[in-house]
């Protein structure tokens, strides 16, 4: 991959499982030409941190602010106004990871749609794209969220494992579709690895969404399960052999796609 500079646009680095490697983590993860990486905020104390460490990398990171539907339940008031604070620090370029998950519903789905239209709103405020999840809950998601897009720069459904016909409603609604070591998982990735060749290379993103979502394929297995930024030239090499173009031509498509995006990296 010599020559293709990489974004991350969605890596978890403010994780604890970070804490006693990190610089070493985002060094591996240049030296594989991974050069940019956006961390996610999913909480409030989550994006604090995240800003935190954009301004330790300011070269390698920006940040997104926003709250997970897994932390809806503690989402006030006073949160809200904070988070519209946050929206606004030169640190970040996205809003969220914000959205809906039934699969686990560790907040009830009264205020998960609550906190979601909330930030919605603040997005639109902020005028930042927004960083989407969904899980199990499709169509109150695109029922809420459909409104909110012609207010908003850009929409990306990160790490995206849906159906075809979800992903076909996506695109209508002109969403970016990102993609993550899901699809190097031989249980659970088929369906992605077929839908994969389907998504239109200007609205293709990659993200390794670590410490989650280890690729499974790698032919030298780490120690732990803790998934890193430098994977994504694993995935990058999967998601090119699926749609038959090389790397460096894929890699060079996504960079530009996350450049669009969140407006960085700067063209060069």
């Amino acid at each position: 991959m010599t020559g293709v500079t990489l974004v991350d646009i969605g890596i978890n680095l403010a994780h604890d499982s970070y804490d006693a490697d990190r610089p070493q983590v985002i060094e591996r993860a240049r030296a594989a030409g991974v050069t940019h990486m956006i961390v996610t905020g999913s909480s409030i104390a989550g994006t604090r941190r995240a800003i935190e460490l954009v301004r330790e990398y300011p070269q390698a990171l920006r940040a997104t602010a926003g709250v997970h539907p897994h932390h809806a339940q503690e989402f006030t008031a006073d949160q809200r106004e904070e988070l519209r604070g946050l929206l606004q620090a030169e640190e970040v370029c996205s809003a969220g990871e914000c959205g809906l998950d039934y699969f686990r519903n560790f907040s009830p789905q009264a205020d998960q749609q609550r906190a979601f239209r909330a930030q919605l709103e603040l997005a639109v405020e902020a005028k930042r794209p927004l960083f989407l999840h969904q899980r199990d809950a499709h169509s109150d998601f695109v029922a809420i969220l459909r409104d909110y897009l012609p207010r908003v720069p850009a929409a990306v459904a990160h790490c995206f494992t849906g159906t075809r016909a979800q992903l076909d409603e996506y695109l209508s609604l002109g969403l970016y579709i990102g993609v993550t070591g899901w699809i190097n998982d031989e249980r659970r990735g088929q369906l992605l690895k077929e839908l994969v060749v389907s998504i239109p290379a200007e609205r293709l993103m990659l993200e390794t969404d670590g410490p989650y979502l280890l690729p499974r394929d790698l032919a030298a297995k780490p120690a732990t399960r803790r998934n890193e930024p430098k994977y994504l030239v694993h995935i990058l090499e999967t998601v090119a052999r699926l749609r038959r173009v090389a790397p460096q031509a894929l890699g060079a498509q996504t960079t530009a796609n996350a450049q669009r995006f969140f407006g960085w990296p700067a063209v060069k």
